[in-house]
């Protein structure tokens, strides 16, 4: 009878492990769950914390892990990251490059071990990468460029702070400026190449010259991060809002500078959109699925598929229809504590 009851307890024992194996299973599916890894040049501009919000929330709702990393401007870090992400042996890497061509020969690294690489917002050149998705940059020069050639009369000056040469959608938006500006028949006094988009160095080149730029009738500026401390330096000399200043991404000061009127106008890119259509588009490439891209660009050897998002124009009187009613800032905060703007 003993020994009826240990074989007994040994079947027990043998079922039990059977049933822990059994469970196991779950836990081997999880770990297949689809890996990204999102390199991004900064966070210190204002919308890429958006991006990567929406790019990580996006991709979780779709079953997705989003390993986020920040090279600080640094293109060795940036590299290091990629490499690190190559390592890992991630799905898709989705990557903010600081430089246009520093990224070639790793992200072909990457592709050559099966890796899906996406170019988000700027565009990584002469690298073969599988996607490349953005905003029309020319489209946002020309509406720079509209909205500024509608303050000036012909042989007005206009100064151009431009982002890094090396940032391929400065050449972009630069050349859609210059074409709306030609038709005017306005003067470019000076084009500057503001290395890493650090606005301090827009900041000394105007304090530097602010006798020339006191004699000028409008200033573009590669992003509203820039043209945020130009304004500053035009204020301490009492030339804010005397000289129309451009600029893009719609963030949240510059739209108050708008509304208060030191700042003329924006491009707001609807970065939300942007990045939700890119974690779809990194879930469909790690699941193997073709991403309808209907254009191309040439990345200087390859014409990459090319996802192309519409800008759009943001001034003083269209402020409310389009920052507000998005969502995108609250009014409260754009008016806040400006007793002189109605809200």
């Amino acid at each position: 009878m003993k020994r009826f009851w240990l074989i007994m307890a040994l079947l027990l024992f043998l079922t039990g492990c059977g049933d822990g194996a059994a469970k196991a299973e779950p836990a081997e599916e999880g770990d297949k769950e689809i890996q990204i890894g999102l390199s991004f040049d900064t966070f210190v501009v204002e919308r890429w914390q958006r991006d990567r919000d929406v790019f990580v929330s996006t991709a979780s709702e779709l079953g997705a892990q989003v390993n986020v990393q920040n090279a600080n401007g640094d293109v060795q870090e940036q590299i290091a990251q990629l490499e690190y992400f190559i390592e890992k042996k991630v799905d898709v890497i989705v990557v903010v490059p600081i430089e246009a061509e520093s990224l070639a020969s790793t992200i072909k690294k990457a592709r050559e071990e099966g890796i899906k690489v996406i170019s988000y917002d700027r565009l990584a050149t002469n690298s073969h990468a599988d996607l490349y998705i953005s905003f029309d940059n020319e489209a946002v020069g020309a509406l720079m460029g509209k909205a500024v050639s509608g303050q000036l009369d012909k042989g007005d000056q206009v100064l151009m702070i431009c982002g890094p040469r090396s940032d391929n959608n400065v050449s972009l938006v630069r050349k859609g400026f210059l074409e709306e500006l030609e038709q005017k028949g306005a003067e470019v006094l000076d084009t500057v190449y503001i290395d890493g988009w650090k606005a301090e160095f827009a900041a000394d080149y105007i304090s530097e010259n602010i006798d020339q730029v006191g004699q000028i009738q409008a200033i573009m500026c590669g992003n509203d991060n820039l043209a945020g401390q130009v304004i500053r330096v035009l204020a301490e000399n009492r030339l804010a809002g005397s000289v129309c200043v451009v600029g893009q991404d719609a963030d949240l000061e510059a739209c108050q500078r708008i509304v208060e009127g030191t700042q003329y106008m924006t491009v707001y890119k609807p970065v939300e959109k942007l990045a939700k259509r890119a974690a779809e588009a990194a879930v469909a490439l790690a699941e193997g699925e073709e991403v309808e891209a209907p254009d191309t660009i040439f990345d200087g050897s390859w014409d990459v598929p090319y996802i192309k998002l519409d800008p759009l124009a943001v001034t003083a009187e269209n402020m409310d229809a389009i920052i507000v009613d998005s969502g995108f800032h609250l009014k409260e905060d754009i008016y806040i504590d400006r007793p002189n703007v109605a809200p």
